[in-house]
């Protein structure tokens, strides 16, 4: 083959490999977020560094491997790599990890993560205050009976 067309290639392969790297990037945060729930407003500052990451990574790929220059098979590849790595492991191993996560806090007694206790114990909280209001509306209502009886 001539050194353009392996060139060529190894470009297309390089793209390759990056899309697939910065989809295990991601299902590492997936992982973390899995292992240590917390806010809405925290989760999507890490997925904004993700992508700023993922736009660095993508930038430096063309950079060093193609001099700057977008070409639309290398792009493609990249995103071909992302897909066939969601289609062929992460989507399996994401849910082989949550069954194995769910069969550690049944085992250690940890069924709920702290982020669904603090949403039960709001639903719970605002289901007391609905029914505080309802017995002070009763009890006006019951009082309001009385004196007009009276």
């Amino acid at each position: 083959m001539s050194a353009t067309i392996n060139y060529e290639v190894r470009l297309l392969a390089v793209s390759f490999l990056t899309g697939v790297g910065l989809l295990v990037v991601y299902d590492c945060l997936r992982v973390f977020r899995l292992l240590c729930p917390h806010s809405d407003i925290a989760v999507g500052i890490e997925d904004m560094l993700y992508w700023i990451y993922s736009a660095l990574m993508t930038f430096s790929l063309l950079y060093r491997e193609n001099d700057g220059d977008i070409r639309a098979y290398a792009v493609v590849s990249a995103f071909v790599g992302m897909a066939l790595y969601q289609w062929l492991v992460s989507r399996n191993f994401l849910k082989y990890l949550k069954k194995l996560l769910k069969y550690l806090r049944m085992k250690t007694g940890k069924h709920k993560t702290e982020r669904q206790k603090k949403r039960n114990e709001k639903k719970s909280r605002k289901q007391r205050e609905k029914l505080k209001k309802r017995e002070t509306s009763r009890h006006r209502k019951q009082t309001s009976i009385k004196e007009a009886g009276d």
